[in-house]
């Protein structure tokens, strides 16, 4: 695995290069924001980790320039600690995953091999099922033409559902997703947003488009 590692602290940047040297990961190093974004494009990675704060261009820069050059190789984002609204920016830019500071390194490892095991498919930014439309980018979700409020988390949940086209999603993905590997949540949470979400974008339009499958999870289908 060849990972492109785009952070300013540089101690903390050759630690982790170190560590997944150990691990048989080649990590190539930039600590400038704009250095970064030309390795990006013109490197070849499987997975690419940005910090947010970075000299130059900031991480959610990075990030939105490279999936408007459609390049998708999978993003890693770095957020600070309890930072939900970096996490939820993070997302909607364009990235795949996220990981708090301070991190584990056996987590880092972790999300790292999940993230090369997934292919490099495109991340559009405006997203539909029938007439249920999902801007990311400006977070508006509309049903036809009425628009529906949802908060962050519940927008988080939808969009899990509408990437996983016709495949279901199950209900630890969801989780993983949207709360985190480590969070400290009860998993029974996701069913408890799926009642949220099937309030707000089906009951009020008399339809019902988040199906559960038994024992694999979540889709949604057109009205």
């Amino acid at each position: 695995m060849r990972v492109l590692l785009v952070e300013d602290e540089e101690r903390l940047a050759e630690t982790i290069r170190d560590g997944l040297s150990e691990h048989g990961v080649t990590a190539d190093i930039e600590h400038d924001g704009r250095e970064g974004l030309f390795r990006a494009k013109v490197g070849s990675y499987d997975v690419i980790v940005l910090d947010i704060m970075l000299p130059g261009l900031n991480g959610y820069q990075i990030c939105r320039k490279l999936r408007e050059a459609e390049i998708w190789t999978p993003i890693l984002m770095l957020t600070a600690k309890d930072g939900e609204w970096d996490e939820a920016e993070a997302l909607d830019t364009g990235a795949d995953d996220y990981l708090s500071k301070p991190f584990s390194f056996v987590v880092l490892l972790a999300r790292l091999r999940a993230l090369a095991r997934r292919p490099s498919v495109e991340r559009p930014v405006v997203l539909q099922v029938g007439d249920l439309v999902f801007d990311v980018a400006s977070s508006a979700v509309r049903r036809g033409e009425t628009a529906i409020d949802l908060t962050r988390t519940e927008m988080q949940v939808l969009e899990v559902l509408m990437r996983g086209g016709d495949t279901p999603v199950s209900k630890q993905q969801i989780y993983d997703r949207v709360w985190g590997f480590d969070a400290d949540v009860d998993p029974k949470i996701v069913e408890v947003y799926m009642r949220y979400l099937r309030r707000k974008i089906d009951e009020p339009f008399d339809v019902s488009t988040i199906k559960n499958q038994r024992g694999v999870g979540y889709r949604i289908v057109a009205a």
